[in-house]
């Protein structure tokens, strides 16, 4: 990846000199059904400040044929080099670029993305720039605060739509589609998706306007797709954000283009947002999933103001527009008239917050605020900090200012800054005005501090179990080795529940909400009063910290976790219970515990599919390797109970059901997923239908009980494109040795594979029960990893040197290792990143092993 790099001083000193008036681009796609490359006209119109000064474009292209400047034609050999073309002889004021060059298809999921549907065999194309890669597409000054108009014309295959930022005009007879000129845009929103795609269409109503609505997807997707429950909950985001953001949707018109082998969640590309087409569920799933999918929707829409309309100046503020979305995402859920997920604070705060957590815990841990330096640094910081920690602190924000004066301020600085470009203080100075609170200090707090709090609660009673104090202590580990910075005490807004048990059900019966600060804080508990059955620190999930039980409180939650009568104190507690496992404060055998005495009165399914990964994961990396046996069996047999227990059809026995084929390993278990695969045997209302087949079949791949016969059977059964990912995934799941020699050669020593094959054929190489299997690859990983980095796309190198790090080694040798290679090898800031990253979880695996060996 050297030479696409670009540093925060270069952006700053061409944003200094250029300002970008036009980009009109002519994309030649009739070739498209063919691969390879297409044509790529750029012209581009901007002021220079300076007569006689240089500057540089962007572009990525495998051939340049002409650089015209100004209507000089440059000598491209001298021009161009890796990402850049250089200008010189600037003209003070108005000044043209044209270049016309052969842009490449990619099959990485970055810059203009070619699949081809194994149903109808015809190429489905669509752009994902974030965050460097419209350069991949037209020649292009490409940061974020150089904001301009594009016109797109594209030549496309007859039978083909072409959707981009502005309203998709009439099919045309020659195959020429020519787009009206967007508003003023950032490069990386701006989008182009072709092909013979299948669409349904609609309207939002509203302030006395009609918005056109449309979703897209592949016609081998079209009897899936639920376009109605996908409107209802777009409507829905439009008629709360219109109302709390009081500025009127900025463009023209929504689409949502769901698209194949997408590397993220959604794309907030102006006015047609691209999501990942697994979000077009072709079999039963869960309404978490459901809740998951609309929160992805909420959150892209929110971006079209935060994001598009108004845009950070350099990536440094990127969570400025991920935790915003994040968070007025979930509140829309929340809040919304008529919404169906108002329990959205406890999805948020058993998994985002969680993700934030585990993320301020790595050595890789840094301010919300990040230090982004250049590209490299941004390309791996879509993380938990940016988006839920962030979110987390917004949401506490909001508790300190109050939901009304937040909103206040969010308009008038939609109104101040409005296609344009913001730092954090433009935003903090809006909220200032309308709160009327300094917020310097919170920023420099919050914003500019890595790492997380601990907060406890210091109570004593007297021989009658009467309180006599009650304070709430305030801590700030040590941030990780190698992280930048120091640890800070932090403010906190936080409240204090306290529960009791009434009717077997867990109340709660009085409430505080105060200031926490400093390293202890005097909790207004009535002095005499009789000490609740359990004390919940930040009740109603309003601060960002992680909080500790009291030993009276962690009694009774053990065997009453399930009997909080409301969602979000669960939520809460499995949360802490969950983090505690992670710091060796718990051990993992006592958390499978905890959570077999919970989990069958757990109502909300978003928990108990949470609660279903965590104890996986606790008990692959965290339990001793001597008892680890034990426990997988013991949790077996319990999800096999609750399977059997499930309500027929219900949501809980298809989760149920994929948690017991997660961790079947016995020849009885084994059969039974046999048998369900076959249809000999059954559960009453179990639709055994084609992903619950793959997850099946999946597992008896892994444990050698499938073989390539049963694989390629089952994907006769399915010839799609999620048919193949599954199926790839199988493959590589294999036991055996010479399968994972082929499966590693197919990713280390080719660079052929697709994305998203090559993301499911890693998913199946690296299977818990194949430790012994996968050693030797330990050696291997640390001797191609860093010419994977240097020699493939962001994308298709971050999944190599995540997915194949031998995180299921949990062992001192591996750290060894790993600290050997990051010696020696002086890899690249990005890469080094991700090796620690990895690494910190070996470590942490090793002492929870540890905490867990000592408790038996």
């Amino acid at each position: 990846m050297a030479g696409t790099n670009l540093t925060r001083e270069e952006a700053r000193e061409r944003a200094r000199l250029l300002a970008i008036d036009a980009y009109a681009i002519e994309l030649d796609l009739s070739g498209a059904q063919d691969g390879g490359t297409f044509r790529s006209v750029t012209t581009v119109r901007f002021e220079a400040a300076e007569a006689g000064a240089s500057t540089f474009a962007d572009l990525v292209a495998p051939t340049v044929h002409e650089v015209v400047l100004n209507g000089r034609a440059l000598d491209v050999a001298e021009v161009f080099a890796d990402s850049r073309i250089a200008l010189s002889g600037l003209l003070a004021g108005g000044n043209e670029l044209r270049v016309v060059a052969d842009c490449a298809y990619t099959n990485t999921g970055e810059g203009l993305h070619r699949f081809v549907d194994p149903v109808d065999k015809q190429a489905y194309l669509y752009t994902q720039f974030e965050v460097p890669d419209a350069r991949r597409v037209f020649a292009s000054f490409e940061q974020p605060d150089l904001k301009a108009t594009f016109a797109f014309t594209v030549k496309a295959p007859a039978g083909w739509t072409v959707i981009s930022n502005s309203p998709t005009p009439e099919p045309p007879a020659d195959g020429v589609w020519v787009f009206e000129p967007t508003p003023r845009l950032s490069t990386y929103v701006t989008a182009l998706i072709a092909g013979p795609y299948a669409s349904v269409h609609s309207s939002w109503e509203g302030g006395g306007r009609s918005v056109p609505l449309a979703v897209y997807c592949r016609p081998s997707l079209a009897e899936h797709l639920d376009a109605e429950a996908i409107f209802a909950v777009t409507r829905q985001g439009f008629d709360w954000f219109q109302e709390k953001f009081d500025y009127a949707y900025p463009f023209a018109k929504y689409d949502q283009l769901f698209v194949p082998e997408f590397n993220a969640g959604a794309m907030e590309n102006a006015g047609a947002v691209t999501i990942r087409d697994q979000y077009v569920f072709r079999s039963k799933v869960t309404d978490a999933a459901y809740e998951l999918r609309a929160e992805t929707i909420l959150h892209e829409l929110a971006h079209m103001w935060f994001g598009d309309l108004v845009t950070m100046e350099w990536w440094n503020d990127l969570w400025l527009n991920e935790s915003f979305a994040t968070y007025t995402s979930i509140a829309c859920q929340a809040h919304a008239a008529g919404s169906q997920w108002s329990h959205a604070w406890t999805t948020f705060a058993n998994s985002m917050k969680t993700w934030a957590y585990r993320q301020d815990q790595l050595p890789s841990t840094h301010p919300i605020m990040a230090e982004i330096n250049d590209l490299d640094d941004v390309l791996v910081n879509f993380d938990g900090i940016t988006y839920a920690k962030g979110a987390s602190v917004l949401k506490q924000l909001v508790a300190y200012v109050g939901m009304d004066e937040f909103f206040t301020g969010v308009q008038a600085y939609f109104k101040r800054h409005a296609w344009g470009n913001t730092r954090l203080s433009d935003l903090l100075g809006a909220l200032e005005e309308t709160s009327g609170r300094d917020l310097k200090t919170w920023s420099k707090a919050w914003l500019e501090t890595a790492g997380i709090n601990v907060l406890r609660p210091e109570l004593t009673v007297d021989e009658d179990g009467l309180v006599t104090s009650f304070a709430v202590r305030q801590e700030a580990p040590d941030l990780p080795a190698g992280a930048k910075g120091a640890a800070v005490l932090r403010p906190h807004r936080i409240a204090v529940g306290a529960y009791d048990l009434r009717d077997g059900k867990l109340v709660r019966t009085s409430r505080v909400e105060l200031d926490v600060d400093g390293e202890r804080t005097e909790v207004p508990f009535p002095a005499g009063a009789r000490r609740p059955d359990v004390v919940l620190l930040n009740d109603d999930d309003l601060s960002y910290a992680k909080i500790r039980l009291d030993e009276q409180s962690l009694a009774t939650v053990r065997d009453h976790v399930g009997d909080f009568t409301e969602s979000l104190p669960r939520a809460l507690v499995w949360a802490a219970a969950w983090d505690m496992t992670r710091d060796g404060e718990l051990a993992a055998r006592d958390y499978l515990e905890l959570v077999l005495h919970g989990i069958a009165k757990e109502t909300d399914i978003g928990l108990v599919q949470s609660l279903h990964r965590q104890v996986k994961l606790a008990l692959d990396l965290y339990t001793d390797p001597a008892w680890r046996a034990t426990g997988l069996a013991r949790w077996t047999e319990a999800a096999l109970e609750q399977l059997t227990a499930a309500a027929p059809g219900s949501d809980h026995q298809l989760a149920w059901v994929r948690a017991y084929a997660a961790t079947a390993r016995t020849p009885e278990q084994l059969d039974l997923l046999q048998g369900l695969l076959d249809g000999s045997r059954s559960f009453e209302g179990l639709a055994v239908d084609t992903d619950l087949r793959w997850t099946l079949l999946g597992r008896l791949a892994a444990t050698g009980r499938a073989d390539e016969e049963a694989i390629a059977a089952e994907l006769v059964r399915d010839a799609t494109s999620a048919g193949e990912q599954h199926a790839a995934g199988a493959r590589a799941a294999r036991p055996a040795a010479e399968v994972k020699a082929e499966v590693w050669a197919s990713v280390i020593e080719d660079d052929k594979l697709p994305n998203a094959i090559q993301e499911a054929v890693i998913d199946g190489f690296v299977q818990t029960d194949q430790r012994e299997l996968l050693a030797p690859y330990t050696e291997r990983y640390f001797a191609s990893v860093k010419q994977v980095w240097e020699s493939r796309s962001h994308e298709m190198a971050q999944q190599i040197v995540v997915g194949l790090y031998p995180s299921l080694q949990v062992s001192q040798a591996t750290l060894d290792a790993t600290d050997a290679w990051l010696s020696s090898a002086e890899p690249a800031a990005a890469l080094r990143r991700l090796v620690v990253e990895s690494r910190a979880g070996v470590e942490r695996a090793l002492k929870a092993q540890q905490a867990d060996a000592a408790a038996g």
